[in-house]
Formats: structure tokens, C-alpha cells, sequence
């Protein structure tokens, strides 16, 4: 197979879509890898990398759409790079679509085979190929919290971990899964007080264990939302509904009632927000301010520390890359329910069920696409 690897364009995006090390797999398989010009330049992964394991070089995004049969990227392909798209090609990268109807069009008239990382399974239930990428967040996001609360940056100038004679921040932290788990870990490390609402008692249970109940584990209703949300100095958006749009559970009545200069650090931005008044930023103007609350909602928060993230993805993402070149994307997908089930547009049909219902698609299912198409 033809896999093919463009520069990422997306505002301050430095990742790539594969390292030197998965591309020595592919060649050693057989397949064919081409990389645009210094597409990894800014992480310290330059063309003579790429070409010792293996890969050809190519001067820009174009020759490398035109040549693939496997587009390999991280965040979902802008505009021109829809445009780019042919109905034979697979492409491979983080889509993200139910809160995107101008992407999902495009990629519906585009006919190509997309396959996003967020919906891809594993034995347990849980998103493989996105736990790398929340694990960086959720880490990012307390950092970027911490920057919000200065006074420079609009914050009210707590220090998030106090000093002695002096309390620490308090950090709450909705929603208690990969990103919530990082999240807590770098709060509490840095001496905040940190609370978590979930809904699931065991998430909870887990929490409490792991954290010899050093933090405040919080069943996650509405009262307790206000209780928590409106004392807090750092409020962290950690909810995800695998492919739908987050669901809005911070209100702006909610923002009324918090104090001046508290900050709400959305990471659930990618699937919508989960804040009423999120809106997605990027790394070049990263905040804005609604009632006195400074907001920080990046969508491509691990693109902040690029290096790390690409090898974190790579990690988690090379196994399904050689499995789809190997096999070809079909007979992967139907040989292995956990990357079908990261199916979400084929051949002009929406195939992943949230994404149908949040943007008003017709459902065809994964199997059924693929067989008929």
C-alpha cells in the first residue's frame, strides 16, 4: 500500500502522523511511505529521518493526496485538504465530526474512507488511540489552568498550590475518565485541592483507592455541580460521550455565580465543549473572558507539546496503521470490530451512529457499508 503522510496545518500543529520508527515497519511490510518536505522539522524529526527509514520525500500536500492510497494524519484535514480527498482513498486521523457538519459534508461528498482514532475500541470498552492524547491533556490542562489563574492572563492570582499559611487553589474536575485521572494526578502533585465529579460509583471507588482519598470524589448531579463549580478557582471540562457532542453542563448561571478571575479550562472542546460558553480557541489566542471567568478551550491541546504527543500516538496508533496496510482498509475493518467501530464515513454514508443523530444524517452501520459499498 501507498501510505501517505502530509505537514498538519491546523494552527500551531507540529504533530505528524507517523515517526521514522512506524514508517521502518511499513517499508520492512512492503508498503510504500511518502512524507511531505519537513513535515516533522519543528519536532526535531527531519527529512533525512524519515528518508534512513525508508520513506520518499515529497515538496507538498498535494503530490502526497495525489500519490496515496492511506492518508495518515493527527487532527482532522482542514479545507483544502478535504478538497484533496479521492473516493479511493482511506484516510486515518482524529475527525471529531458530530459538533463539525462543514467537515462532515465534505468528507460525505468526498466518497473516501474515513477512519477516526476517537472511535476505535478495545476489549475493555475503552478508545485506545485516544487515551494517549487525554492523558496529555488531562495533564496540559491544570498546567494551562495554572497560567489562567496568574493576573497577567486575567486570572485572580492564586497560585494553584498556595504556599504555607496561605490555602491552595481549588481544582474541580468533571468527569472522571482518562482525562479526569491526569488531570487529578497533576492538580493534586501540585498541591491543589482537588475534587472529582463522576457519575459512575466505581469511577469513583477507583479514585479513591488510587488516591488514598486525598482528593474529594463527588457523585455528579446537579446539585452538586453548582455546589462544586461555583467554589471552585479552576474548574477542568473532562466529559466525553464517545463520538457525540459533549454534552453542555456548566452554565452561564453557573459562570455568574463564580468567583472573579476563576477559570474553566474546557478539554471536551473537540466534541463541542462542555461549557455553555465554550468556543474553541488556539494555541496563538488561547483564552477569552465571559463574566469576569477566563476560559481556556484550545482544540488541540497535546499540540502544545508536540514531540511528546506524536510519540505517544505513534505509539498507540501503530499497531491498527500496519493492520490496515497489511490487509487493506475492509478486510481489516471486518476482520477486527474494535477498528470497524472507527468507521464514520464511507463512501457517502455516516457510519457512526452519534454522528448521524447529533447532525441529522441517515445511519448505515459500519458492516452494512462496507458490504454494500
Amino acid at each position: 500500500m501507498r501510505i501517505g503522510v502530509p505537514k498538519e496545518i491546523k494552527n500551531h500543529e507540529y504533530r505528524i502522523g507517523l515517526i521514522p520508527a512506524t514508517v521502518r515497519e511499513l517499508v520492512a511490510r512492503g508498503h510504500e511511505v511518502f512524507v511531505e518536505h519537513d513535515a516533522a522539522l519543528s519536532i526535531g524529526l527531519d527529512n533525512a529521518a524519515y528518508i534512513e527509514a525508508g520513506a520518499s520525500i515529497l515538496p507538498d500536500a498535494k503530490a502526497v493526496f495525489d500519490i496515496a492510497e492511506m492518508i495518515v494524519k493527527v487532527k482532522e484535514p482542514q479545507a483544502v485538504e478535504r478538497a484533496m480527498l479521492r473516493d479511493d482513498q482511506v484516510l486515518f486521523t482524529y475527525l471529531h465530526l458530530a459538533p463539525d457538519p462543514e467537515q462532515t459534508r465534505e468528507l460525505v461528498a468526498s466518497g473516501a474512507t474515513c477512519i477516526a482514532y476517537e472511535t476505535v475500541t478495545d476489549n475493555t470498552g475503552a478508545l485506545p488511540l485516544l487515551a494517549p492524547m487525554s492523558e496529555v491533556a488531562g495533564r496540559l490542562s491544570v498546567q494551562a489552568g495554572a497560567w489562567c489563574l496568574e493576573k497577567a492572563h486575567g486570572g485572580a492570582g492564586v497560585l494553584l498550590g498556595g504556599v504555607p499559611g496561605v490555602a491552595p487553589a481549588k481544582v474541580v474536575i468533571i468527569g472522571g475518565g482518562v482525562v479526569g485521572f491526569n488531570a487529578a494526578q497533576m492538580a493534586m502533585g501540585m498541591g491543589a485541592q482537588v475534587a472529582v465529579l463522576d457519575r459512575s460509583l466505581e469511577v469513583l471507588r477507583r479514585f479513591d483507592a488510587l488516591f488514598d482519598s486525598r482528593i474529594e470524589t463527588i457523585y455528579s448531579d446537579l446539585l452538586s455541580l453548582d455546589k462544586y463549580v461555583t467554589d471552585a478557582d479552576l474548574v477542568i471540562g473532562a466529559v466525553l460521550i464517545p463520538g457525540a457532542a459533549a454534552p453542555k453542563l456548566v452554565t452561564r448561571e453557573h459562570l455568574k455565580k463564580m468567583r472573579k478571575g476563576s477559570v474553566v479550562v474546557d478539554v471536551a472542546i473537540d466534541q463541542g465543549g462542555c461549557f455553555e460558553t465554550s468556543h474553541a480557541t488556539t494555541h496563538q489566542d488561547p483564552i477569552y473572558i465571559v463574566d469576569d471567568i477566563v476560559h481556556y478551550c484550545v482544540a488541540n491541546m497535546p499540540g502544545a507539546v508536540a514531540r511528546t504527543s506524536t510519540f505517544a500516538l505513534n505509539n498507540a496508533t501503530q499497531p491498527f496503521v500496519l493492520r490496515l496496510a497489511d490487509k487493506g482498509a475492509k478486510q481489516a475493518m471486518l476482520d477486527d470490530q474494535h477498528l470497524l467501530n472507527g468507521l464514520n464515513v464511507h463512501r457517502g454514508m455516516v457510519t457512526c451512529e452519534e454522528v448521524a443523530e447529533n447532525l441529522g444524517y441517515e445511519f448505515v452501520s459500519p458492516q452494512k457499508a462496507l458490504e454494500t459499498a
